[in-house]
């Protein structure tokens, strides 16, 4: 570990007499590292959730291998993420159309179609969760797994549904319900937004 540390000093300092072009290939280069070390050790880091995030489709994680092998595997992963896009669809959450945008100072807004959320966002370091306060009545909990380009929010099932129910949705109870059904049918299972940060 100390000689990973002297190494990343050595090239901060180094950073200081490189050209600018290089400096910038440098910073994508440590930026690449810190993406695949997050990966193997299954890190997720909250202080690179400020910025502009795109919404390209939804995602799930099972809690545990068990519900992995009941719910079929990885194909049956790739089912219901189509399933769940597709019940998005129906209250306007599409890939490209749905946005969030994290400040420094701890607000956010939540863009999708032309309508438009603002609120405030907090990390819990014991429940490893985040806090989505829209407006002073709803909280919303969530689990983030995020890197410097890509983040996964992630929904109990009856959570994500309160989140839709509070968007309000022109689609009605029905895609709710379905939503809701769906959720159901694979306990152990969360469900959210895969989204890409926007340069």
């Amino acid at each position: 570990m100390k000689k990973i540390l002297v190494l990343a000093t050595l090239m901060v300092a180094m950073c200081g007499t490189l050209p600018v072009q290089a400096q910038s290939s440098l910073k994508d280069l440590l930026q690449k590292a810190g993406d695949v070390v997050q990966g193997i050790t299954g890190g997720s880091s909250v202080s690179a959730m400020p910025g502009t995030w795109t919404f390209t489709g939804s995602c799930i994680e099972l809690k545990s291998d068990n519900v992995l092998q009941k719910a079929g595997g990885s194909l049956a992963t790739a089912t219901i993420e189509k399933q769940l896009d597709e019940k998005l669809a129906k209250v306007g959450i599409t890939e490209g159309e749905m946005q969030y945008i994290f400040a420094q100072d701890s607000t956010f807004t939540m863009k999708w179609g032309n309508k438009q959320k603002t609120g405030t966002y907090s990390y819990d370091a014991t429940t490893e969760k985040i806090a989505l306060k829209y407006g002073r009545l709803v909280t919303i909990h969530c689990k983030v797994n995020c890197t410097s380009t890509q983040m996964d929010m992630l929904f109990e099932a009856d959570k994500l549904l309160n989140l839709l129910t509070y968007l309000g949705s022109k689609s009605g109870n029905a895609t709710l319900k379905s939503i809701s059904a769906l959720a159901n049918s694979y306990d152990g299972m969360r469900l959210g937004f895969s989204m890409k940060r926007e340069e």
